[in-house]
């Protein structure tokens, strides 16, 4: 009986190599910062499609391990003191898997916080606008008449971008010369926000020029290029 066995979500995706960190997602910019950062970290890991389109994530089984019924989740055999670690919300999971491999967060206490203020302005800004500007530029939102609500999330999506790009003024990376779970959780969603969104042109993405260089440098990554299709689609 593996250690993973007590685990209710095991019934429903189980785990065919339980010695592994289990994770359960499906491609979308949260879910790609938890299997972009696998691949970029080499940790073994085994990958369980999470469908949306048959509500998997309000399933016992799913809710059991997350309570939030979102994507991305983890279940590592081998947590803190060797015991099994069910962990949910994106950034949480960078900053354990950063923390259990010793990548990709720098060890320097003030460049840590600082890499983590960067984590958070992703979680608290990017995501939530970004994907609310999807909404009502891509989805049923589209069709309201009164576009004020679209306008507002147009609008804190540039002022969002013109952090960014500034911030990215002179630095290969959100963190200077390294590359880190800050960039792994921004550009999910940049790529998302002119590529699947299509919003390109509704927000000027032109005007960002360093947010396109180093978006362009983020996806040419081997392990992001992997990451990006893990789970696959099947």
């Amino acid at each position: 009986m593996s250690t993973l066995d007590a685990f209710p979500i095991t019934k429903k995706w189980p785990a065919r190599h339980p010695d592994r960190l289990q994770l359960y997602s499906l491609p979308t910019p949260n879910g790609v910062k938890a299997s972009i950062m696998l691949e970029e970290t080499g940790l073994p890991y085994e990958a369980h499609l999470v469908r949306f389109d048959t509500n998997d994530q309000f399933s016992p089984e799913f809710l059991s391990l997350n309570p939030n019924n979102k994507i991305p989740a983890i279940l590592d055999p081998h947590g803190p003191g060797g015991k099994p670690l069910a962990l949910w919300e994106s950034g949480a999971i960078l900053v354990y898997l950063a923390g259990k491999t010793g990548k990709l967060m720098p060890t320097d206490d003030a460049a840590r916080y600082e890499t983590l203020q960067w984590l958070m302005f992703q979680m608290g800004g990017v995501g939530p606008m970004f994907g609310q500007l999807g909404f009502f530029h891509k989805f049923a939102g589209k069709d309201y008449e009164d576009k004020r609500p679209r306008d507002r999330y147009v609008a804190e999506t540039k002022r969002l971008l013109g952090v960014l790009n500034e911030r990215l003024q002179g630095r290969g990376w959100i963190m200077g010369k390294d590359y880190s779970i800050a960039d792994i959780a921004v550009f999910p969603w940049v790529r998302n926000l002119v590529g699947f969104y299509g919003a390109g042109e509704l927000v000027g993405f032109g005007d960002f020029p360093e947010v396109q260089r180093v978006l362009d440098a983020f996806v040419a990554r081997p392990a992001v290029q992997r990451g990006l299709n893990i789970p696959a689609r099947n």
